[in-house]
Order: structure tokens, then sequence, then C-alpha cells
């Protein structure tokens, strides 16, 4: 799953995200999901979360 849709994303799920300085690379960052900041249902570029080491960034990769 590509975390472009809010439905597949639940706290406590394991996901890959890009934070903003990695946009222009696209380094991914590896973590558990915290809370999901994207209001709307779907999002182009991934759905906005804070895992729990306090990191932002949008979902690329849902792992568990």
């Amino acid at each position: 799953m590509n975390g472009q849709n809010r439905n597949d994303i639940k706290p406590g799920l394991e996901v890959n995200i890009v934070l903003k300085k990695d946009q222009r690379t696209g380094a991914k960052t590896r973590g558990i999901v915290k809370d999901i900041l994207t209001n709307s249902s779907f999002h182009p570029h991934g759905i906005k979360v804070r895992l729990q080491d306090g990191q932002v960034g949008r979902v690329c990769d849902i792992l568990s």
C-alpha cells in the first residue's frame, strides 16, 4: 500500500515516511504512527503523520 488513503493508516502501524527535508532525495524514515495529521481521506503525496519519536512526514509505504 502506498499511504495515499487515510483509511489504510491507523496509529500503531509501521510505515516509511518522507520527511520535509528529504523530499528532494526521497530518503525514507521508518517508524510507528502516533497521530494522523491529514484530515482529507486522500492525498496524492501521501497522508501526513507524526511518528512515535515525534518526526512528521508523508507516508510512502505501509509495512505492517
